[in-house]
C-alpha cells in the first residue's frame, strides 16, 4: 500500500487503484498504515491548579502527565514514538 496526497485529501494505493479518503473516516488499519500508533502529541493542562503536560496517543487516548514539556518529548521519545506538540 503506498499513501499520497492530492488535493488535500489522502490517497491509500493498493494494487495500483488509488482511493482517496477523508482522514476523519479512516479505519484503524488505515491509520496504522499512515504510522499514526507511532505519533502522540503533548498538550499543556492545568491540574490542580499547577501546570502540566499531559501526552495523548494521537487518536487522543490519554498516556501521561509530566510536570515538564521536556520530560513529556523524553518519556515519547523512550517508547520509540514521535512528539508532535499542540497550543
Amino acid at each position: 500500500m503506498r499513501i499520497t496526497t492530492q488535493n488535500g485529501q489522502v490517497v491509500l494505493q493498493a494494487d495500483h487503484t488509488p482511493m482517496a479518503a477523508d482522514v476523519r473516516h479512516l479505519t484503524d488499519i488505515q491509520m496504522r498504515a499512515l504510522g499514526v500508533s507511532r505519533v502522540a502529541y503533548i498538550k499543556p493542562v492545568i491540574i490542580e491548579g499547577e501546570d502540566a503536560f499531559a501526552i495523548h496517543a494521537a487518536d487522543g487516548t490519554p498516556m501521561a502527565l509530566t510536570e515538564d514539556q521536556e520530560t513529556a518529548v523524553e518519556a515519547i521519545l523512550q517508547h520509540e514514538m514521535v512528539p508532535a506538540l499542540l497550543h
